[in-house]
């Protein structure tokens, strides 16, 4: 009997948490689905999108919580793909934004699968745009880094101490438990005065914000409990979103009367 199974592998990216912003394109790379593999950032409502009868499977990472390796989860991929066809490997954000997706389609076409990427909306440009931040502005800031805070040996980033000498917007994912070496390095630049936020589940109904500045964001941090999933976004556009321009006036008023 000859093999009727076509193996195929797409990377879709679920975008940055609310479930209405993933793409058109994903959805529809879901409704054809043979199996989801699918990741702890990704909204498990956007599985509804795949058929009932699709395999699903957990497969997502979490600090000092994973549920399989990279190594093993390249090779589910594959096994998949080979037993079942059709294989969605859903990610958190966009699949090629620190998410692995480029050594996941390697290993996929190493065993000639036929790979496609569907991108997704990352979190480091939506989440800032949904409280009214513009990563660059006229007149403010020509530019934005993104920089992971945390790298694959657990340490923080060489990129932030270049960011903090540049008049870019800075965002940072995987950051939070750098929080106090990443204050350090704008200080160290005198940039104790810049406008930082701190947003937690970005675009989720559980969203959590803080703001302040460089020197005052730690504090801020733990009286709002903020906490990983987080995104860091350092400069002076933070101040003039429409949604958060009150915090930072009051902050000039109270800064004056002291």
């Amino acid at each position: 009997m000859l093999n009727t199974i076509k193996p195929k592998v797409t990377l879709v990216g679920a975008g940055p948490g609310d479930p209405d912003l993933l793409t058109l394109k994903g959805a529809n790379a879901l409704a054809e689905a043979n199996v989801v593999l699918y990741d702890a950032l990704a909204n498990e409502e956007i599985l509804k999108h795949a058929p009932h009868n699709a395999i699903k499977i957990f497969v997502g990472k979490q600090i000092g919580n994973h549920a399989y390796t990279q190594d093993q989860i390249n090779q589910l991929i594959v096994d998949n793909a080979l037993t079942y066809g059709n294989v969605v490997r859903l990610k958190g954000g966009d699949s090629f934004v620190f998410g692995r997706g480029s050594e996941e389609i390697d290993y996929a076409e190493s065993f000639g699968i036929p790979t496609f990427v569907v991108p997704g909306i990352s979190s480091a440009i939506a989440v800032p745009a949904y409280q009214g931040i513009s990563l660059t502005k006229r007149g403010t800031s020509e530019s934005f880094w993104v920089i992971t805070g945390t790298t694959s040996d657990r340490n923080l980033s060489s990129d932030i101490a270049l960011a903090a000498q540049s008049s870019a917007t800075i965002v940072i994912l995987m950051g939070m438990s750098k929080l106090s070496h990443i204050v350090a390095l704008f200080q160290k630049e005198s940039k104790g005065k810049t406008p930082v936020a701190i947003i937690q589940n970005g675009t989720m109904p559980n969203e959590k914000i803080g703001v302040g500045t460089i020197d005052t964001i730690q504090e801020v941090a733990v009286k709002n409990n903020l906490s990983s999933p987080a995104i860091i976004i350092i400069g002076e556009v933070v101040k003039e979103s429409n949604k958060l321009k009150g915090f930072y006036e009051q902050f000039v008023t109270a800064e004056i009367k002291l």
